[in-house]
Order: structure tokens, then C-alpha cells, then sequence
């Protein structure tokens, strides 16, 4: 959802996803004179008092506890775009976006314009899209849990096994686990079918609940990676022993099988009659629940659920690699101009990402992404585009590349995931204890031109690698001119451009040698300069996320 209101020379946009609200703000040039920043105030649904959204930056001379929120009619945002991201799903939330004047230490708070949206539901309607908060290496980690390490310490010396208590979990997980279990208990008896195709599947809590859906008669059959009994095979077969043989399969592969899906049918005349599916990037693990950055998207259109229980009987039949190829090329040659496609993986000729590179390749205002491994390298070229051409480009990588992840141009360029190993100045300490492996993103998704009116989201289990096309069996979506869509993904992905920015170069300076404290916010208006520069491409940001230009 997208508002927009004007008051008192201030414009704000508000793009409203699952679990962030985006607000995009603007002033003319007379009221950017003493400019100090915004205060931003909101309430929650009608009857709640407002309450005032807060920064880490302090003024200079200002006395702040370490790590602590500053409120922001007293420390106001020096930016042209903040998220809230203390949000939930399917909720009615106003701000009020005031300009801050006069001096630092006793700001004068000036009336603003007012917005009113209402966040995207994770549980209804044709796309419900939903993202984990995972980053616990975050400052409103260490903020919400401040004694965790200490615990998790104490257990370990005491000879006990640590674990995240239940509340942390709850936290990371940001309603993904419920999401999914929630899903597989709509089956509720033999009239209904649950076909999960997937490379990963341990969580418990998951297990259970397919456990507990064939028990009352749901017609489930699993297909899962099996790779020469290699140990995610083995790990799968022991979480699949509580439902018998007939209705599991392994996938045969030299490669993986990547899937993540669910397809959700009704039973008529011991015909499938697909509902929905769950799909998107999460494995049914620990990590990919609760620890590393994931989306789980719910698609309720029919033709797309098909879509995937056709792929899934061609691998419960057994198909091999080369014929599930064949089978691809044949029946799902890429749409340019659905709405939404579904397509699959392994294929010959790269047909998925040449349509990937195309998206890219014709945007117009803007690009984001989020990325896991190594990218094909044409996509990558795409991605990272002309040095200093005017398109606005925000994108993670996990993995240090070429692209690694950059900040608006490829003249700037940055990796993605760090995390302070050690407290700074007004800092705290972050942790992804318990974490297995490295991977802090795992989400796959690219959005192109999301402040337009006709965004192009991509999202998925497929790598955008060559392995993904030509080897693995993958699947994804392309969603065109759907803005709910595009602000659920851009919203999350400017969250986590925005969480891991700092932390790398606060990682590089250190590296490097340099004593490196926290910035303060700038005592005058001179802050605004640099988003007023002519053709500059923070210009552009400013102009376009508040949708003042075209």
C-alpha cells in the first residue's frame, strides 16, 4: 500500500509491506533553510496514543546510554527516508512527519503531514509475503535480549546444552514458523493433499505438523533431496521416518534439489484441485527459519499453484534430471507479459536468466536485490550497471564478489553482511550465536523499479547462478505491476541494505587500522546539501522514493 500527503512545504510517501513501513520524505527549498531533520510521530490504529519513532545518533555534546533508542523530536532523522520495522502484518498504522528547526539543544518540533496505511496480511489474499527478522546480529537484538549471551554462557559452563529461549525465537522468526505450520494445518482431513517438495527439512515444529496432517487423513506425499547419501540426505530421512515409504521420494540428483514448496489442494474424486502454494527461499530448518534472512510467499492464484504440482508429479514419478529438463523446456517457457509466472528449473539454454537479465537490464529509476552465492555473470554485469548511470541500485550479496553489494552506484561499493564483534562508542555487541554456517542472507529476490507504477519483482529459491538454470532444481516468481508486492520486497531489502551498510564499513575502517566511532547527527541544515546537489543520484533517491519525479 502507498499513501502520500503534503503540509507546510513537507511531502512524505509511505510504502507500507508485511512487516516495514517505508516513509520517503520531501521539503522545498524554503523549508530546508535551518532544517535540522524530521521528527516522526506514530500511532497504531485508531485509539492508540502516538508515540515518537527513535535513532541512535545524538547531536554532538549530547549524553546518551550506550546502545540506547533517541527519540526523534529530540535527535531528529537526518535523512530523506526512514523505516519502521516495529510493525505487524494486516495493521493500521499513522505518522506524521514533522520538520525539525531551530537549536539542537532544544529542537523546535513544526507541524507535518500525516499519512495512514495499513500493512500487507501474511495470511490473506492473492500474495501473502512474509520475512523473518533473522539478522540477530543486530543492535534491536542485543537491545530486546540483553542478558542472552550471559545465559547462554551460564549453560554452557554448568554442562548444559545452550539453546535460544522460546522469546528470542519467536523474535527471529517474525511469524515464518507459524506461517508454515499454520499452512499445514489448513488440510484438515482426507478431502485435502499436501505435496512438499524440499532440500532441507528438520525444523520440528514443521515435521510435526506434516506428522499430524497424514495422521487425520491428508493425502501428503514429500519429495526431498538425496545426493549419494550425502548428510543433508541423511539428516531428511530421519526427520521423514514418521511417515511411511509410499508417500516419500527421493530425488536422485548429482546436484541439489532446491525446492522449498508446498502445494495446499482440495481432494474430488481422488483428483488434486491445487488451492494455493507456499514457496519462496526458507528451508524447514533452524537456520533458515530463525536465523538467516528468508521470505515465505503464499500465492493463491490457482494456475500458479498448478503450476508447481505438475513439476511435483514429474519428480514423484521419478523422472530423472535430464527428463525433468526436458520436461521444462517443453511446458514452461518463460512469459514476458504474465502478471505473475512461475518458473522452473533445471532447463537448457538459460532461458530463465536471460529473462532475469532482461528485467534488470530495462530499468528505469531503480534496482534492489538481495543475493546468496555467486550470481551468472551476465546477470551480475546487469545488476551492477554503468558507473554512474542514473539508475539507483541497493543491493546485498552474501558472499564477497564483484558485486558484494553496493550503495547506490557501483562507483561505491561495499560488502554486505558484517556484524560489530565488539562494542563501539553508543554501540553494543552483536552475536549470531548458535548460527550454523555463514550465510546471514539467504533471501533471493530482485526488484526493479519499485518506485514506479509498474515494479518487477523476482523472488525464489533459484541462486541466479548457472547452477541453478542448468543443474539444480529450482523454482521462482516474476511478479509484474503489482506495487503490494514490490513494497513487501522492497521494504525488506532496504532493511537489510540498511542493517549490514554500517557494519561493513565499520568493519573495513577497523580493519584498517582506524579508530572508528559512531556519527553524530550535524548541529545545522548543511546535512541536506549533498540530497540537493543537481543530478546527483542521492538527489534522485530523494526525489523518486517520495515520488516527485517521474
Amino acid at each position: 500500500m502507498r499513501k502520500t500527503a503534503t503540509k507546510n512545504g513537507v511531502t512524505v510517501k509511505a510504502y507500507a509491506g508485511t512487516t516495514g513501513v517505508l516513509l520517503a520524505m520531501n521539503v522545498t527549498d524554503r523549508k530546508r533553510q535551518g532544517l535540522l531533520g524530521f521528527a516522526i510521530e506514530r500511532h497504531e490504529g485508531s485509539g492508540s496514543p502516538p508515540e515518537w519513532l527513535s535513532g541512535l545518533l545524538p547531536f554532538p555534546g549530547m549524553t546518551v546510554t550506550l546502545g540506547q533508542p533517541i527519540p526523534t523530536n529530540v535527535a531528529p532523522v537526518q535523512k530523506f527516508r526512514w523505516s519502521d520495522y516495529r510493525v505487524y502484518p494486516e495493521t493500521e498504522y499513522g505518522y506524521t512527519v514533522h520538520p525539525v528547526y531551530g537549536d539542537p539543544a532544544r529542537p523546535t518540533v513544526a507541524a507535518g503531514p500525516s499519512v495512514g496505511v495499513k500493512t500487507a496480511s501474511s495470511l490473506h489474499g492473492d500474495h501473502c509475503i512474509l520475512f523473518n527478522r533473522a539478522v540477530a546480529a543486530s543492535q534491536a537484538f542485543a537491545r530486546k535480549f540483553p542478558d542472552l549471551e550471559k545465559q547462554l554462557d551460564a549453560a554452557r559452563a554448568a554442562g548444559e546444552e545452550p539453546a535460544l529461549p522460546p522469546e528470542a525465537l519467536a523474535w527471529l522468526s517474525r511469524g515464518v514458523r507459524e506461517q508454515i505450520v499454520g499452512y499445514i494445518d489448513r488440510a484438515m482431513d482426507k478431502t485435502w493433499a499436501l505435496d512438499i517438495a524440499i532440500y532441507e527439512y528438520e525444523l520440528p515444529e514443521i515435521v510435526r505438523a506434516v506428522e499430524a496432517a497424514h495422521a487425520r487423513g491428508v493425502q501428503v506425499r514429500v519429495v526431498y533431496h538425496a545426493k549419494s547419501r550425502d548428510k543433508q540426505t541423511l539428516e531428511n530421512e530421519h526427520s521423514l521416518r514418521g511417515l511411511p515409504d509410499a508417500v516419500k521420494r527421493a530425488r536422485k540428483t548429482s546436484r541439489i534439489c532446491h525446492h522449498k514448496y508446498i502445494v495446499l489442494s482440495r481432494v474430488f474424486h481422488n483428483q488434486r484441485r491445487p488451492q494455493s502454494v507456499l514457496c519462496g527461499s526458507t528451508n524447514f530448518t533452524h537456520n533458515g527459519v530463525y536465523r538467516q534472512a528468508n521470505v515465505t510467499h503464499i500465492v493463491g492464484d490457482t494456475t500458479v499453484a498448478q503450476s508447481y504440482l505438475d513439476l511435483f508429479e514429474v519428480l514423484f514419478r521419478g523422472d530423472s534430471p535430464a527428463l525433468t529438463a526436458n520436461y521444462i523446456d517443453q511446458t514452461n517457457a518463460v512469459d514476458t507479459a504474465a502478471k505473475v509466472f512461475a518458473g522452473f528449473s533445471p532447463r537448457s539454454s538459460k532461458a530463465d536468466l536471460q529473462a532475469f537479465i532482461r528485467e534488470v537490464a530495462a530499468a528505469r529509476r531503480d534496482v534492489m536485490f538481495c543475493t546468496a552465492f555467486d550470481l551468472y555473470d551476465d546477470l551480475e554485469k546487469a545488476l551492477l550497471g554503468v558507473a554512474h548511470d542514473p539508475i539507483l541500485r541497493y543491493g546485498l550479496q552474501d558472499k564477497a564478489s564483484q558485486i558484494s553489494g553496493f550503495h547506490a552506484d557501483r562507483t561505491a561499493d561495499f560488502a554486505a553482511t558484517a556484524l560489530l564483534s565488539s562494542g563501539l562508542e553508543g554501540w553494543l555487541k552483536e552475536s549470531r550465536y548458535k548460527q550454523r554456517g555463514n550465510i546471514l542472507i539467504h533471501t533471493k529476490a530482485i526488484v526493479v523499479d519499485f518506485t514506479s507504477d509498474a515494479p518487477v519483482v523476482i523472488s525464489g529459491s533459484h541462486n541466479f547462478s548457472k547452477a541453478a538454470s542448468e543443474s539444480n532444481d529450482e523454482n521462482y516468481l516474476i511478479v509484474r505491476g503489482d506495487t503490494d508486492v514490490a513494497d513487501c520486497y522492497g521494504c525488506e531489502t532496504l532493511r537489510l541494505y540498511d542493517h549490514y551498510r554500517f557494519r561493513y564499513v565499520i568493519q573495513g575502517r577497523t580493519k584498517a587500522g582506524q579508530k572508528v566511532k559512531p556519527p553524530l547527527l550535524t548541529p545545522d541544515d548543511s546535512w541536506t546539501e549533498r540530497y540537493f546537489e543537481a543530478g546527483s543520484l542521492r538527489m534522485a533517491d530523494r526525489l523518486r522514493f517520495s515520488g516527485q519525479a517521474v
